[in-house]
């Protein structure tokens, strides 16, 4: 299968939008804050880097990396 750069930058901003989404919800932060917030993450640094392949994962599973982050988990970061 080829996935083209196009098709990749459009997997990844549809999974920052959910992941985005589903923290706003949890925080009761706006969309704005919480992107803000992802946007200085190592999390978001990875999914924004293609080479990563984090797109091709789900939101739930962005979304306990991040979780992952947050708690400095680090063994766990990189298991995900």
């Amino acid at each position: 299968m080829t996935v083209n750069k196009q098709s990749i930058e459009f997997v990844t901003d549809l999974l920052v939008t959910n992941v985005v989404d589903a923290l706003a919800e949890r925080t009761g932060r706006t969309a704005t804050e919480t992107l803000r917030g992802f946007m200085r993450t190592r999390t978001y640094s990875l999914l924004i880097d293609a080479e990563s392949y984090l797109f091709f994962e789900s939101p739930l599973y962005i979304l306990d990396m991040l979780d992952a982050e947050e708690h400095c988990d680090w063994d766990r970061w990189l298991e995900v």
